[in-house]
């Protein structure tokens, strides 16, 4: 996951002078236009949720249990402190000029680094046991600025764009985190396999383009499966991470696992940006299209 989402942003810096913010250009809405818009936004993510439980969740469980619902709550707030964090970071990284100093720079290079940093501090928050409060923390941020570094120059694409994406991503997994949660106990824990079959397929899609001569056909054909392809995988982890979290909770319950939401929040986390990631470039593609 981390991995396709360095691939995916260092392939936004190579194409994002396409759809780059041109101040010149930028029409600002009326406040009763906006008002509109952000009305029909809430009446489609609604209605989103309506529809996505009406089909993938005709099997409902009898409601989640105390230490359920404590669990997935303390996991989405770890969950949305990192993204927030990582949100701030990346725009004080963009407002220094780090961010301009990737574009000049060899964005590979600096990704890299970054993906390596992510990972070492990914593994600290997986592997340091809950009872080592400061150390913990202290992982979880670091793996938080290394994201907020790998996304800093996706603030080089139209406010626009970015204000969409952040809006459609919250309404896909707000629905499918809600799908997860009320369906039937391990409903969706089977799609673990066939989830890592969909991304490697993903993974090896996008970077096909980079290793293969490939001609435009092939080009179409391969980012439409990295960024469709990969924005279903994606969707999908939500649901089985949710349960996930879920069946955990029901162990830790019983004292056969720790509870430690701050590890399972970075799955979910990690699930945001790439869904994010990839609906920036969608939306940056067909803004060009329009011009």
């Amino acid at each position: 996951m981390l991995a396709l989402s360095v691939v995916m942003v260092a392939s936004l810096i190579q194409s994002t002078r396409t759809f780059m913010t041109d101040q010149a250009t930028i029409i600002r809405p009326t406040r009763e236009e906006t008002w509109k818009r952000f009305g029909i936004t809430a009446a489609g993510v609604a209605g989103a949720v309506v529809v996505t439980n009406m089909f993938l969740n005709r099997e409902t469980n009898d409601g989640l249990s105390p230490a359920e619902k404590s669990y997935l709550h303390e996991t989405f707030q770890y969950t949305g402190g990192g993204l927030v964090l990582t949100a701030l970071a990346a725009r004080t990284m963009f407002k220094n000029g780090f961010a301009f100093r990737i574009m000049s720079a060899n964005p590979w290079v600096v990704l890299g680094v970054s993906l390596a940093g992510s990972i070492g501090s990914m593994l600290g928050v997986y592997y340091t046991p809950p009872e080592k409060t400061f150390q913990k923390h202290a992982f979880w941020l670091a793996f938080n600025a290394c994201q907020a570094a790998t996304l800093s120059p996706l603030f080089f694409v139209n406010p626009a764009i970015l204000s969409r994406a952040a809006l459609y991503t919250c309404g896909v997994v707000g629905s499918l985190s809600y799908v997860g949660a009320t369906a039937r106990n391990d409903k969706y824990l089977y799609m673990g396999g066939p989830l890592l079959a969909g991304i490697t397929v993903v993974a090896l899609s996008s970077l096909a383009p980079m290793a293969l001569p490939m001609g435009m056909r092939s080009l179409a054909i391969a980012e439409a499966i990295s960024l469709y392809g990969g924005l279903a995988v994606f969707s999908g982890f939500v649901l089985y991470d949710t349960q996930k979290i879920l069946n955990h909770a029901r162990l830790a319950e019983q004292g056969l696992v720790r509870k430690d939401p701050m590890k399972e929040s970075i799955s979910l986390q990690l699930d945001m940006i790439n869904i994010f990631i990839r609906l920036v470039q969608i939306l940056g593609m067909r803004s060009n299209n329009r011009k």
